[in-house]
């Protein structure tokens, strides 16, 4: 490929962006006219997935097209070897401008920071919504307003000082929309109508491996008032009411208790609205509707800021031969089996968005239905600037399905490990499993490895087999069905297979040979 046919690249990623939380995925919660253009102009995924649905971890495999035990960055706490080859590196040296932008979250320090990049300019952490501060080659300084806001102007100003006889990539990675949920003020008064319960919302967990009924992740039980920009008055509870824990890290629940629950006050931090409830399930609903609201008003300004760089691209005759691709570091749940967060393998957590614009390559308004992962999306980067793919990378380019071309050997596989077991927060699982498409199994091995960040293991192995065509909910594991030996026994050896392709360690007791 010539060099000036070569594509520019813009690849926007946000964290903790839900599917179903975009338009044009079809939920109907909210409305994102401007991530819908990258679908509607380009192509939507219906399957991508993550390979473990945690944030530093996913952002490393984004990175390096290599898996976590490839790369070395298991757990929140791992940090990135800033000598590992990665995608920008390859990228610079086959003659591309490179720039990161916005949130890193894969540590800090002169070991630690972007590299393979001309610019970087990124939050400390987990960074914050307001004010945020930002690291630079340069050091630190602190920018005033709304972070999403702040990342889109830096994006746009490293273009317009580009070398414009070299094609770009660019990495814009947004904070939002990341618990806390701040939303941009001039967002405050949207998505005032209630939004539907999820259909699993008061799941039982029956059927199910423990790990679903021991995460700390339910709306109903979790969420604290800091989450939902909330505060109580000070007092015992005959006069306030139990108090939800005020602390994300906590290790106990504090649920008030059925008589507490018409004394409860709630008061809204910015306006000082009172809430008081008459019963728990009053109360349960109240906190996931204001949860959604905080949550979807966050996206509204990500909708806004991608709408800013369409524009952008569009004004200086660069949307023809610029890759514009929309994603977020994982799925997330939205009351579905009545949690949030994300860390398991169950579909919501496990599934992100994935939309991709290329008018010179990629037809508008088409859809696939083949499995990807982000494991997947550094080769194909490459693949489409023309560049070699390095033998290192683990993924594999997707390049042939952006041509509507599914090659007859393509891997309708999704591998997913999360090692982060029982961390001291959500007491979330380790686990790992596969899905193709139609059936996902699921080992839940409930050990640690010493990683940081994690509790002993200790419980009872558990498998999980769903059916995702006849369980699309997955509520029903299906393991021990004799309808499903066959299925199984094809699972495990996909499972295994994989395994043994990427050189991960397995730990369940092999079956197969």
């Amino acid at each position: 490929m010539a060099k000036s046919e070569r594509p520019n690249f813009i690849f926007i990623m946000a964290d903790d962006h839900a599917s179903k939380s975009i338009s044009c995925y079809g939920a109907g919660i909210n409305k994102t006219p401007n991530l819908d253009r990258i679908a509607t102009e380009g192509m939507l995924f219906n399957h991508c997935y993550v390979t473990n649905s945690i944030c530093t971890p996913s952002r490393a495999t984004i990175l390096t097209g290599m898996h976590n035990h490839t790369n070395g960055v298991f757990t929140l706490d791992d940090k990135i070897n800033k000598r590992l080859p990665n995608v920008a590196k390859s990228m610079r040296s086959g003659g591309y401008r490179t720039a990161m932008v916005g949130k890193w979250h894969l540590g800090e320090g002169e070991d630690h920071e972007p590299t393979g990049f001309d610019y970087w300019s990124v939050l400390p952490g987990q960074g914050e919504y307001w004010d945020p501060e930002f690291i630079e080659a340069g050091g630190k300084s602190r920018v005033s307003g709304y972070a999403t806001d702040i990342i889109t102007d830096k994006c746009i100003d490293w273009m317009g000082q580009r070398d414009e006889s070299k094609p770009f990539f660019l990495m814009c990675h947004h904070k939002a929309p990341h618990r806390s949920w701040e939303c941009d003020k001039k967002h405050k008064n949207l998505y005032t109508e209630p939004v539907r319960l999820p259909d699993t919302f008061t799941d039982d967990y029956k059927n199910r491996a423990r790990a679903a009924t021991v995460a700390k992740m339910r709306v109903a039980e979790d969420l604290t008032y800091f989450d939902l920009g909330l505060a109580q008055p000070e007092g015992g509870s005959r006069q306030v009411g139990s108090k939800m824990m005020d602390v994300w890290w906590y290790n106990e629940r504090k649920v008030p208790a059925p008589e507490d629950v018409t004394v409860l006050r709630l008061i809204d931090k910015d306006d000082g609205t009172v809430f008081t409830f008459n019963t728990r399930e009053e109360l349960v609903e109240f906190k996931f509707q204001r949860y959604m609201q905080r949550y979807l008003r966050t996206i509204q300004s990500i909708d806004d800021n991608v709408g800013r760089l369409l524009d952008y691209l569009a004004v200086e005759g660069l949307a023809d031969n610029t890759v514009v691709v929309y994603t977020s570091d994982q799925g997330f749940f939205l009351g579905e089996h009545g949690w949030f967060d994300k860390r398991f393998m169950y579909e919501e957590s496990f599934q992100m968005p994935f939309m991709i614009r290329y008018p010179k390559g990629i037809k508008a308004g088409t859809v696939c239905n083949d499995l990807i992962s982000n494991v997947d999306f550094a080769p194909t980067f490459l693949d489409l600037a023309g560049l070699r793919v390095p033998t290192y990378m683990q993924g594999v380019s997707f390049r042939s399905l952006l041509e509507e071309k599914t090659p007859t050997d393509w891997q309708q596989v999704a591998f997913h490990r999360y090692w982060m077991h029982r961390d001291i927060i959500h007491e979330a699982y380790a686990h790992y499993g596969v899905r193709d498409q139609r059936y996902k199994l699921i080992y839940w091995y409930n050990e640690d490895f010493g990683l940081q960040g994690t509790r002993p293991g200790g419980q009872e192995k558990e498998w999980e087999l769903f059916d995702c065509e006849e369980d699309p909910l997955e509520l029903f594991n299906c393991y021990n069905d004799p309808r499903y030996a066959g299925v199984l026994k094809k699972m495990t050896r996909l499972l295994e297979d994989k395994m043994t392709e990427i050189g991960d360690e397995m730990v369940h007791p092999r079956t197969l040979r």
